[in-house]
């Protein structure tokens, strides 16, 4: 058999990936993985062939499987998809290959696709509501929606780290109800996330709010340098998401390209429109001054960025 599981979330595909496996119960020595980055295919149609000494059947699992995707990376290994058109025309029915890649879709108009779609099975693990798959997280235990979102609000959407950090949460229960308090103190606060809202409150020309959240982030034992330097991140990463996505690119693309989380140009895309590109070259322009000027000792680091929040 052979799947080929793709989606924006690598939670979702980690989770069908060990369905699968779990439904096989095979001993470690019957599983492999490989990486397409750094493995030629032709080795792994060779390794599916071969007869596994351990058991029956074999699990062969292949990450970042962009000979499915339309990728256009020249720095990716050029491999010889004809090898396997031809395995998926003839199957080894003791083998399982799993070709599994973090992108939102395939390239329908590939030969392998269609062959794999027609000889194998396809999974797309897109468009999920994640306040519902952290629910099943909490399966067994009493969570009220709002404490949902309260967790998602203080961590953000990334779910591998929702998991990490709803497992967190179970470990030091010693009941099976959630409160308010288990989230705020068992869980950290991820700091893109008060980024996220400190931008909105520069966007909305919130200034109180903007230095609220400032404020609470000092609170929370964030540096102000690394502030300083993940705000000026955040805004460069507007900037080049803007660019990028006037010239008709996805989300996906955009994120490829950048080598960031698709989930960060999601939220760089929700708010390219409240900025100029003039505005966030002066923004970026402004946090390098500001930077060379607390290093030099001209102004004390809390009350620099403070300034700049103000003016912005």
């Amino acid at each position: 058999m052979v799947y080929v599981i793709y989606g924006s979330e690598q939670f979702l595909i980690d989770q069908e990936i060990s369905k699968i496996e779990n439904n096989l119960s095979l001993d470690k020595n019957s599983i492999t993985r490989y990486d397409l980055e750094n493995t030629k295919i032709e080795s792994i149609i060779e390794d599916a062939n071969q007869i596994n000494l351990f058991s029956l059947n074999k699990l062969i699992i292949i990450d970042n499987a962009y000979i499915f995707t339309a990728t256009t990376n020249k720095k990716l290994l050029k491999q010889n998809t004809e090898v396997l058109e031809q395995y998926l025309n003839n199957i080894n029915k003791n083998t399982i290959l799993i070709f599994n890649i973090l992108k939102d879709k395939l390239d329908v108009r590939k030969k392998i696709y269609k062959l794999a779609n027609t000889n194998g099975k396809i999974i797309e693990c897109n468009n999920v509501s994640t306040i519902n798959v952290v629910k099943n997280m909490f399966k067994g235990y009493n969570i009220d929606d709002s404490l949902i979102k309260l967790l998602i609000n203080r961590v953000g959407n990334n779910l591998l780290i929702l998991k990490e950090e709803t497992d967190k949460i179970k470990t030091y229960k010693d009941d099976n109800t959630i409160t308010r308090e288990d989230i705020i103190n068992l869980t950290n606060k991820n700091i893109d996330t008060d980024l996220f809202h400190l931008i909105d409150n520069i966007v909305e020309n919130n200034k109180n709010e903007a230095i609220k959240s400032y404020h609470e982030m000092l609170k929370l034992g964030e540096e102000p340098l690394m502030i300083l330097i993940n705000l000026a991140n955040q805004f460069r990463i507007l900037y080049q998401v803007k660019r990028l996505s006037k010239q008709g690119l996805s989300e996906f693309k955009i994120a490829d390209i950048l080598n960031i989380h698709s989930y960060r140009v999601k939220k760089a895309l929700e708010k390219r429109n409240n900025f100029s590109d003039s505005k966030l070259i002066n923004y970026l322009s402004a946090l390098a001054d500001l930077d060379y000027s607390i290093k030099i000792g001209k102004i004390d680091k809390e009350i620099g960025l403070e300034i700049f929040i103000l003016n912005t």
